[in-house]
């Protein structure tokens, strides 16, 4: 197949020399947004897609001046509506294995994110695409996005951390019955049962993931990254390690210019002004 020496070598292909436009990314103000742009295909995982969304992580997870993370769809109708499964069809058994598991690393990668990475859902978010969601550390959504890990219907099953990051997420029982009945779920659903922290009409969608984004970008970033990371740590183990693991996060920021310009700031009667060190 054609694309099966691109998903062995992604990382040495250059987002500029990929196919263009698959993801675009723009950074202002400290903000960087990501948006999957296959809006015929409703913004599938090709193999291509994924080399580029990959490409755009690695080159945002080690930029200083981005804070925060915004993803979201092209158009009105679809975030992502999973794993182009079309492309997948024509696939031998060794580069399916590869696709799953590019979108696999893929979500991964931005679990690992050690920015904020706020989810602006403006569409349908299915299979791989709720995957997607799934990682972000705040989820807002507009009344026509739609939910849903429908894999079982298609007799497999969620691969890329969706049993496991769901149930963390909602629960157990509901997720259980979410990811075995592969039943689809409307923002207003998801919100209640805490997928979604918002919902919001579709024309602010935008505006208040970046509102969000600006109350983080005001704080200290290197405080934020490792608050960000002594809550996703600690969760995972049980309270005297999690505090253990808060004191190491709290030792990292004693030393920094950060911690010292915010209590000046305090003092003075101003705003801070920091600078990630």
């Amino acid at each position: 197949m054609p694309f099966d020496k691109s998903i062995r070598n992604f990382r040495e292909v250059p987002l500029a020399e990929e196919k263009k436009g698959l993801v675009q990314v723009a950074i202002e103000e400290g903000i960087a947004t990501l948006t999957l742009n296959r809006v015929e295909a409703h913004n599938a995982l090709s193999v291509e897609m994924l080399e580029q969304f990959l490409d755009a992580l690695y080159s945002l997870k080690f930029d200083p001046d981005v804070r925060v993370l915004v993803i979201t769809g092209a158009g009105e109708k679809s975030f992502c509506a999973g794993a182009d499964l079309i492309q997948r069809g024509q696939m031998d058994m060794p580069q399916t294995r590869q696709h799953i598991n590019l979108i696999r690393t893929a979500v991964n990668e931005l679990d690992l994110m050690p920015q904020p990475v706020i989810a602006a859902v403006n569409g349908v978010a299915f299979g791989g695409g709720m995957e997607l969601v799934l990682p972000a550390d705040i989820r807002v959504a507009s009344p026509n996005a739609k939910f849903g890990l429908t894999e079982v219907a298609l007799a497999i099953i969620p691969g890329a951390g969706g049993t496991q990051r769901l149930p963390r997420l909602i629960g157990v029982a509901k997720a259980k019955e979410l990811i075995l009945t592969a039943r689809r779920i409307d923002a207003t659903e998801a919100e209640r049962i805490g997928l979604v922290n918002t919902v919001v009409p579709q024309d602010e969608l935008l505006n208040k993931a970046y509102e969000l984004a600006r109350e983080i970008t005001k704080n200290g970033p290197m405080a934020v990254r490792q608050a960000k990371l002594a809550i996703n740590k600690g969760i995972e183990v049980d309270l005297a390690t999690g505090l253990s693991i808060e004191q190491n996060a709290y030792e990292v920021i004693l030393p920094s210019q950060d911690r010292v310009e915010g209590l000046r700031a305090f003092k003075e009667k101003r705003p801070p002004v920091y600078k990630g060190e």
